[in-house]
């Protein structure tokens, strides 16, 4: 009996050191990947943070067209458009356009946005700051809401491309069942 209790109380410390280990393992987690971030320079807040930044040299000599168009599916009762159709910008300058939104529906509806970029070529040198497509937008019943989307566009743009279309499709986000 006495060495089947020094084998149980031995498990237990084995136990208790396990689950200790466990636990300092998850909080080196952190740091961990941070240190992996910056090695291989995914997912990196410094990376981002520079990757979000406008540039800081602006093609003053430049203006491209940026076209804002906004389109609906059958489905959804919404009304969604741009304030204004058409903006002259200067790569590498920071700029806002703002669009309409309203929810026709007596229901609260959450939407989600999905942008697009003409041409294919432009896409890479588009860059949105802050964007109302990147997280659903919540309506309630009847509310009409401005959405904003802060851009630019990077002084790279192949000088052969002086219109960039921006357009957005507004569609309903299922509701989720067994909430």
């Amino acid at each position: 009996m006495d060495t089947l209790r020094k084998q149980n109380r031995s498990l237990v410390w084995q136990l208790w050191l396990f689950a200790a280990g466990a636990f300092a393992f998850g909080f080196a987690l952190i740091p961990l990947y941070d240190v992996l971030c910056d090695v291989t320079g995914y997912g990196s807040k410094k990376t981002l943070v520079n990757a979000a930044a406008a540039p800081t040299k602006i093609d003053l000599n430049r203006l491209v067209s940026i076209e804002l168009i906004s389109a609906l599916p059958t489905v959804g009762e919404w009304e969604f458009h741009p304030v204004k159709n058409d903006l002259q910008v200067h790569p590498g300058q920071l700029y806002e356009a703002t669009f309409i939104a309203k929810n026709l529906s007596a229901r609260p509806v959450t939407a989600q946005a999905v942008p697009s970029i003409a041409p294919q070529q432009a896409t890479r040198y588009f860059h949105k700051t802050d964007c109302f497509c990147f997280t659903p937008q919540h309506f309630e019943g009847a509310q009409t809401r401005e959405l904003k989307v802060r851009f630019f566009v990077d002084p790279q743009l192949p000088s052969d491309i002086d219109r960039v279309t921006l357009a957005y499709s507004m569609f309903d986000v299922p509701e989720k069942q067994g909430s």
